[in-house]
Parts: structure tokens; sequence; C-alpha cells
């Protein structure tokens, strides 16, 4: 389990918590994009970013002409949040309508990691499995341009919502449909846009 710590202590609904470090693994295995959060230069940023975890480790990656992205990698403070949306709450009230969710969030720094072909790798195979053995591999020129970060599993915490709609006595005389809308990511087929050079994407591509 991870060690309480003050600046992840959940506050607002604290029975939501959860810390047992397989249930944070789960969390990042099975999401795709991460936000970092961060301020440079007095300005607070957040961008999206491909991730994986590698262990007690999260990796992500950029560019190095992004200033962004270099202010990460000289060890400014940063957050980094997953968020899976499991559900909409749908409940007699607006104020009791929520949302079924598992939220992850890492506190700390950036590392940049010189050996940067394994951490892609886990990067790619995080996206999707299988497919780092069929495409080229970054050249040196590609990997010169690109900064690959490490940021511990050190301070983190967790908040799982898969409760039901709450309902009261104010509630009487108001009869909305109520319950919950599962909600789940599916992958769809490849749209193959083709490998000659004269072929056309389909027009989903296009």
């Amino acid at each position: 389990m991870g060690a309480p710590v003050e600046r992840t202590r959940i506050r607002r609904l604290p029975d939501k918590a959860v810390r047992e470090r397989s249930a944070l693994h789960a969390v990042l295995d099975a999401g795709t994009v991460a936000h970092v959060a961060f301020v440079h230069d007095g300005q607070p940023y957040a961008i999206p970013v491909a991730y994986a975890r590698d262990g007690d480790t999260v990796l992500i990656h950029g560019s190095t002409g992004s200033r962004l992205f270099r202010h990460l990698a000289e060890g400014a403070p940063c957050c980094l949040t997953v968020t899976l949306l499991d559900g909409l709450v749908l409940a007699r009230s607006a104020f009791e309508t929520s949302m079924r969710y598992r939220s992850a969030m890492v506190l700390g720094a950036c590392t940049v990691l010189e050996d940067q072909v394994p951490a892609l790798r886990a990067i790619s195979e995080h996206i999707v499995p299988g497919r780092w053995a069929l495409v080229r591999p970054p050249s040196k020129k590609e990997l010169a341009q690109t900064l690959v970060l490490a940021l511990p599993l050190a301070e983190w915490s967790l908040k799982v919502s898969d409760g039901w709609p709450e309902t009261g006595p104010e509630d009487d005389g108001w009869d909305p449909p109520t319950g919950v809308i599962p909600i789940r990511e599916v992958r769809d087929e490849l749209l193959d846009v083709g490998t000659a050079a004269d072929a056309a994407p389909p027009a989903a591509a296009r």
C-alpha cells in the first residue's frame, strides 16, 4: 500500500480513496492519455501526453524543441493525472448527478532518460501491443529530437467512484430516468490507408 502523504491525502469524499499500489498500476495500465500540469514563467499549463508505466515509474516523451518539455526535463515540479470514465450516474436531482470514474494523480519531478529506446518501446507497446516489432525503429536523428522523461510513482493518490444515484426526501415528486449509463473505450478495426504510393485512402481516413 502507498504511504499516506499530506499533499496527496484525499479530503473531499475520503471514502473513495484507494491506497493499494496494485490498483494504481491497474488504472495507469488501462489508460492511454495522461495530462501533465506544471507552471512555467508564472503560467500554469496542462499538456496531454502518451505514456506507459514501467514498474514504479511513468514514462512520457516529447520533442526537444518543446520549451514546455525542456522545462519538465529541467526537473520542474509537476502533476500527472490519468482519469478513466466508467459511467454516468443519473440521479433524481441535478446535485447528485455524477460520474463513475477512476482517477490517479502523481506528484513529483521528471528525470531525463538517456537510454531512450527501451522507454519508447514501452510507450509504443502500451498504446498498441505488438506494434514495435512491426515498425521501423527510431533513427539517431529522430532520437536526437526526442526527450524521454521518467516520473517516479513515489507520491500519488487514487480516487475511485463506483456508486449508484443517491436520493433524499427533497426529491419526492421528481421521477426522471435514474441509474448508471456505463461508458467503455472501444477500439475499432484499423482504417488501412494502403501501402502503395498511388493507393487512395478510404473516405473515413480522408
